[in-house]
């Protein structure tokens, strides 16, 4: 069960710094609402307070806190049996100096770098290193992994923050950036309890509906879970994509695949989709996909009860706007708990209409979301919990 630990502003509470301590004070709650793995926001120095235009990548003291706070903050949650994960953008680095050229391609630090660790093909920092192996992040130097010396830095870095804060494993950002291939190399080399890639991009249209057929979609995240040995899993986009429609157009039929399974990466590789309905990017003040207003309870409920690895987001947890989301979320996560459901349970289908879907997780629980009506046999199924448009039973 893992919980995104920060939002978008969680740099800026109290003047900033404060979040770890934040966290190190929670670490008790956190363990007692169910939570095993917490995800962190990116630990280093970096150009944008938020974490994610790293730049000294061995200066730990950042917006969220210092060194010392963030190794607490881990021993903490360590003590009530909390993995935790850090968020490692490896995809791009921003430089501290301008080379002769007058662009932005030479680095301090330990890592001192040159335009040899940044791709050729972007055009905008005068890279050295050999062609891209994904897709580019323009506001960066995207780093090049196919080099020896990239590879084997990056490897001790990520060896040394394990080794020096704590981490179990690894948020991996835009990792539609680089090859999969690298990311096997990283995972191999480090102690990976659980590992997650950030590989977002946009579903197939007919357009402005999406496709029914999102085959295409999930196959390219999972085409990257797998060049990256299957070491790592990979946020279910696609499912997100999916209930987005689902919830807009009130088409309960799009969470059947052609084969009668999920649509979304849990219906293809369940032990290795990461599941989210929101994000720091996707909502919080950023906003970039924000899930259907109102729904956000129905997406819940599929994900917590469904296989593969569910994610909730901070603000649903901690900072929704009446408590109600919060207390679902609860009830939810410590249904699943008691029910047994885990990333590889079997799902069948039993309804997907219009309407309405319904759904058998092993032989331990029935769900159902939409505004139709659906029940079970209640001889040999309890009813446990509902909420707006949706309900839960366990098997009697």
């Amino acid at each position: 069960m893992l919980l995104q630990g920060f939002n978008w502003e969680s740099s800026r509470i109290e003047g900033g710094g404060a979040w770890y301590r934040k966290m190190t004070e929670m670490a008790p709650r956190l363990a007692e609402l169910g939570f095993t793995v917490v995800w962190l926001p990116p630990p280093t120095d970096s150009v944008s307070q938020e974490g994610y235009m790293p730049r000294d990548l061995y200066n730990l003291n950042c917006k969220y806190g210092t060194k010392e706070e963030l190794k607490q903050c881990i021993e903490a949650l360590h003590r009530h049996g909390i993995k935790c994960l850090g968020d490692a953008v490896l995809n791009h680095r921003c430089a501290q100096f301008q080379g002769p050229d007058g662009l932005w391609n030479q680095y301090g630090g330990k890592l001192d770098w040159d335009a040899r660790a940044i791709v050729s093909d972007d055009p905008h920092f005068g890279g050295q290193g050999n062609q891209s192996s994904g897709d580019f992040f323009h506001a960066a130097p995207n780093i090049d992994h196919s080099q020896d010396f990239v590879k084997r830095d990056i490897t001790e870095w990520m060896q040394w923050l394990q080794s020096e804060v704590g981490y179990d494993g690894w948020r991996l950002d835009y990792v539609r950036g680089f090859s999969g291939k690298h990311v096997k190399t990283y995972m191999e080399s480090t102690n990976v309890s659980f590992a997650v890639g950030e590989f977002w991009d946009t579903l197939e249209y007919d357009y402005d509906s999406p496709k029914y057929n999102q085959d295409a979609h999930r196959q390219r995240i999972i085409k990257w879970i797998d060049d990256a040995g299957g070491l790592a899993g990979a946020f279910d986009v696609t499912t997100k994509g999916i209930l987005h429609a689902v919830f807009e157009r009130c088409e309960y039929w799009r969470l059947s695949d052609e084969d009668g399974q999920p649509p979304g990466v849990l219906g293809r590789w369940p032990s290795r989709a990461v599941t989210f309905i929101e994000n720091h990017d996707t909502g919080s003040t950023q906003g970039h996909w924000r899930f259907p207003e109102g729904a956000e309870a129905q997406g819940y409920v599929y994900i917590l009860t469904h296989p593969g690895t569910p994610t909730v987001f901070w603000d649903h947890v901690y900072d929704w706007h009446d408590g109600s989301l919060a207390q679902d979320i609860r009830k939810l996560i410590a249904f699943r708990k008691e029910c047994g459901i885990h990333c590889r349970s079997k799902v069948n289908i039993l309804k997907a209409e219009a309407g309405v879907y319904a759904a058998q997780i092993d032989d331990r629980v029935v769900m159902k979301i939409g505004p139709d009506a659906f029940a079970p046999d209640e001889t040999e199924w309890q009813y446990a919990m509902h909420g707006d448009n949706w309900c839960v039973w366990k098997h009697r």
